[in-house]
């Protein structure tokens, strides 16, 4: 029966692509669905001047702003209707999380099945027009008073009427793009949200690579210092495929039972512990928590005079904290540690595994079921996640520290190829498996017709 699967698992060619047209049909949806993001990604907001905005948000580069425009595909630097991207959701989506891991009402919730996944879905969707509407507001808000001390003024129109409408705008934006990725996730090839997450990514690749081409033709950047960012991109992606398909595999077996032909035997299976449990969430909290400070003391040095004692200490404060220096590479692994400790605490429950474990008649063997194996799953996951923490700093420190070294603004930094890795190795997996439901459908068809025709 394996040797059978494996088969035909191996004749999933091209040939097999060419006759899956359902499959062909998801893909051309899928393109075209992020070839109309990326178009929205273009559309102004109404009353923003892009000139001036350009200029003015080239002065407050290196803070969150550039993380968030990042995974929005540079929507926010040119301020378009989509300038939000999907982050609220994200947001939201974490916050929902957390709360249904913590909060008793909503734990219960969790436990109901398809009708509690779809309550908690909706409230996840409530939260994220909540936020982009709050974001939207200040945001708004701080386009009218971005540039005002350099005598530039982004917003042509300022005024109650220009913030209504900029919220309205950018809510609705936002909620096209998950409605967007809902459309990718069921008539496309899945991972809606995740995948216009990437595109946004990706879409930005081209222009590096120009740029870093032209620095290498002009000699502003060294040929070795290109072979050696390449060598280290590839390292990385490897790195990371290997390590998100990493798991602990714990044995766990169930109590004899009479087969059909009368005889006792024992079922086996295995629960499977990532190495990477908390996924990219904790590079992701790290980064936005530290990014923070640096942003608001950019925005507050734009309004306070250069010679008050405050300016002094805000200069100071961006120093320390710009990208590559050593207290921000300290406090970015730090931070990336603790969440992932934390954010694995939050998501996997040992005391509620142990019980379905003991529940089903199921048992680690050598381990008593119920606390002990709680104790157990804990020990273990405890230290694969020593491993996972090490692996998740190793790869978003180092790109940091290649920018600071060479200078190069390497915009591929550890959250963005970590996405990219596993939003482009989990589409490969769907479009496997819908090959190979695709082969499976043809092999039923001909054992039907063989059937018709004895």
């Amino acid at each position: 029966m394996a040797s059978r699967a494996d088969n035909i698992a191996s004749n999933l060619s091209l040939a097999n692509f060419s006759k899956a047209t359902e499959l062909k049909q998801r893909i051309w949806f899928t393109i075209g669905a992020l070839i109309v993001f990326r178009f929205l990604s273009f559309v102004p907001l109404p009353g923003v001047n892009p000139l001036i905005l350009e200029s003015l948000y080239d002065q407050t580069r290196g803070g969150i702003l550039d993380l968030f425009n990042t995974f929005s595909g540079g929507s926010l630097e040119r301020m378009s209707l989509i300038a939000l991207g999907v982050m609220p959701y994200i947001t939201a989506s974490i916050v929902v999380q957390l709360a249904a891991a913590l909060h008793p009402s909503l734990v219960a919730l969790k436990k109901e099945g398809e009708a509690g996944r779809k309550k908690l879905n909706q409230y996840t969707r409530y939260g994220a027009v909540f936020l982009c509407a709050i974001q939207g507001w200040f945001l708004a808000a701080g386009l009218e008073a971005y540039g005002a001390q350099s005598g530039l003024q982004a917003v042509v129109n300022p005024g109650l009427m220009f913030r209504i409408v900029a919220v309205i705008n950018l809510v609705g934006g936002t909620m096209f793009l998950l409605w967007l990725g809902e459309q990718i996730t069921s008539r496309g090839i899945g991972n809606g949200v995740s995948l216009i997450i990437m595109a946004g990514i990706v879409a930005q690749f081209p222009t590096f690579i120009a740029n870093l081409f032209e620095g290498g033709r002009t000699g502003s950047i060294n040929m070795f210092v290109i072979i050696g960012l390449f060598v280290m991109i590839i390292g990385l992606v490897l790195g990371i495929c290997f390590m998100e398909r990493a798991q602990r595999r714990l044995l766990v077996q169930y109590p004899k039972r009479a087969s059909a032909r009368g005889m006792m035997q024992a079922d086996r299976s295995h629960l499977p512990l990532k190495l990477n449990t908390a996924g990219v969430i904790p590079p992701i909290f790290a980064s936005s928590l530290l990014l923070l400070p640096l942003t608001i003391s950019q925005f507050a040095g734009n309004s306070v005079s250069t010679s008050s004692a405050f300016y002094g200490v805000i200069q100071t404060l961006n120093q320390y904290l710009q990208h590559g220096q050593p207290l921000y590479l300290a406090l970015y692994a730090t931070g990336i540690i603790f969440f992932c400790f934390f954010y694995t605490a939050v998501v996997f429950n040992p005391e509620e595994t142990a019980e379905n474990l003991k529940k089903n008649g199921g048992f680690i063997p050598g381990i008593r079921p119920g606390k002990r194996t709680a104790e157990y799953l804990d020990y273990v996951l405890t230290r694969i996640t020593v491993i996972g923490a090490i692996y998740l700093t190793v790869v978003c420190v180092l790109p940091e520290y290649m920018i600071a070294q060479t200078g190069i603004p390497l915009f591929l930094g550890g959250t963005s190829l970590l996405i990219v890795v596993n939003v482009t190795v989990d589409t490969i997996s769907q479009i496997q498996s819908h090959l190979l439901a695709h082969q499976y459908g043809d092999l039923i068809k001909k054992a039907k017709l063989k059937g018709r025709l004895r």
